[in-house]
């Protein structure tokens, strides 16, 4: 089963599960997982090929969606779901594949459709970094955008001078991360699609592919927020997420 980290009393239901989106880790959504849980169990999964779970030879979203779904229902069977970027597309197809486990579904800035940018740029400036440094903040990983340096470099374990992240799946497989399988099923749940107002990644163009598969969708955006919408804003995701959730 997939690593994961737990928080709040196990009486306090639903669960909430979490899914982090691609290079991040459950760690990356402590502060977060820890405010959420004064009122809830909160379950924050590390994907397969990130953090503390297995490394595997392949990365699909079936694959990651029944990665969830073991975990959901190892803890009651049924649940809310949050996922972001990368983990919102694992947590759609587990909630169009295994409805019966999804109470709620709130996913955070990505649709359900193909990509057409990869993240080769950021894989190849991991492969390039040396990792025989004592500290994290003494990393120099070749990418120009120091936030997403500091954000890569949570996955290194400067012990063991190794990456948590399967690189060379992650590349193999960067196709499919960027890609959406075809579905033929709807999730009839409550679905709320939650943007950062500054990102792209959700358009209007999106939406008949979303209702195709989510016909109670639900948009809203965060203002002043990006992809990355939950580290930027975090008070604010918070607030929307037991809004809609409660």
């Amino acid at each position: 089963m997939l690593h994961h980290l737990v928080y709040g009393d196990e009486t306090a239901l639903p669960t909430l599960f979490i899914g982090h989106g691609l290079f991040g880790s459950a760690r990356n959504w402590n502060v977060i997982a820890k405010r959420l849980s004064d009122s809830r169990r909160v379950v924050v999964i590390d994907q397969r090929n990130h953090g503390a779970s297995a490394h595997t030879a392949t990365h699909s979203y079936p694959e990651m969606a029944a990665d969830l779904a073991e975990v959901i229902t190892a803890f009651g069977g049924k649940g809310d779901v949050v996922g972001h970027s990368m983990g919102g597309k694992a947590a759609m197809v587990m909630a169009l594949q295994h409805p019966a486990l999804v109470n709620r579904l709130l996913v955070a800035d990505i649709a359900p459709v193909t990509y057409t940018h990869t993240q080769m740029d950021v894989l190849n400036a991991a492969r390039a970094t040396d990792l025989n440094v004592d500290s994290r903040s003494a990393l120099d990983i070749p990418i120009d955008d120091k936030a997403v340096a500091a954000f890569l470099a949570q996955s290194v374990d400067i012990k063991a001078k190794k990456w948590l992240l399967n690189l060379d799946t992650l590349a193999n497989e960067m196709e499919k991360i960027i890609g959406f399988p075809h579905i033929e099923a709807t999730f009839t749940g409550p679905t709320l699609f939650l943007s950062g107002a500054n990102s792209d990644y959700v358009t209007p163009a999106h939406r008949p592919a979303i209702k195709e598969l989510f016909p109670d969708a639900k948009f809203a955006k965060l203002p002043e927020a990006g992809h990355w919408l939950h580290a930027e804003k975090p008070r604010e995701f918070e607030a929307t997420v037991r809004y809609f959730m409660d």
